[in-house]
């Protein structure tokens, strides 16, 4: 009934608890704003298990939340990947929305770069190349490259991300989180088709948004792994 915490989470979970406590001395009404806080901090670090589809030529969801960018986008310049525009899925991360994010595609981790930058809403537009950021391209076994990017917010002050250059990666597996708000991004060759629209909502590890062909469909023979 209860999804697992994620380990980064437990000492704001515990500080929160420690604040409730003191308001609880203080003033009882003040303590049960704590006690909502505390449980609230306890749900944003929630790490819910999720089914992902294994299957070639689709891109997943890599976070949980609202499509806010679906199209042609150049890939961050720092990735060396060139300027020629391709396929970019854009999510806006809310503060009540699972903050885990997930490989959207198979591949092996050949650049990643960090750069500072701004903490616009991550629901601007300009958040995706002016925002702080951790961007990962990744190669793809067709020979081909995709990448994908984790972007602060106006809250998000922390980006944590577990890959190193080299390491082979799963769709679906967990790699990192931003906390606390957030804009995920995932880019794909432009001659694949987007599987998603804006405003649509997604969850990590689990939605298609990309395919390399038009229609593509997640059948009942096809290989699903549990993370």
């Amino acid at each position: 009934m209860f999804p697992p915490i994620h380990p980064d989470g437990w000492r704001f979970i515990a500080i929160a608890a420690v604040v409730a406590l003191v308001l609880f001395f203080i003033w009882e009404p003040l303590g049960w704003v704590g006690a909502a806080l505390t449980i609230w901090v306890a749900a944003f670090f929630r790490d819910p298990w999720r089914v992902s589809p294994q299957a070639a030529g689709i891109a997943l969801a890599p976070g949980d939340g609202e499509i806010v960018a679906v199209g042609p986008a150049s890939p961050p310049a720092e990735l060396e990947m060139g300027e020629a525009p391709m396929l970019r899925i854009g999510i806006f991360l809310s503060v009540l929305d699972v903050h885990i994010n997930r490989m959207p595609i198979a591949g092996r981790v050949t650049k990643m770069s960090y750069r500072k930058g701004a903490f616009r809403d991550a629901r601007d537009p300009l958040s995706g190349t002016e925002n702080e950021r951790i961007a990962v391209r990744i190669a793809l076994a067709d020979g081909t490259a995709a990448a994908v990017t984790q972007i602060a917010g106006r809250i998000a002050r922390r980006i944590v991300c577990d890959l190193t250059e080299g390491q082979d990666a799963i769709a679906g597996q967990r790699f990192g989180l931003i906390r606390f708000g957030s804009r995920a991004e995932v880019y794909v060759p432009e001659s694949w088709f987007a599987q998603v629209r804006i405003g649509q909502r997604a969850i990590a590890g689990e939605t298609i948004v990309a395919a390399a062909g038009p229609g593509l469909a997640v059948g009942a023979d096809t290989p699903f792994t549990v993370h």
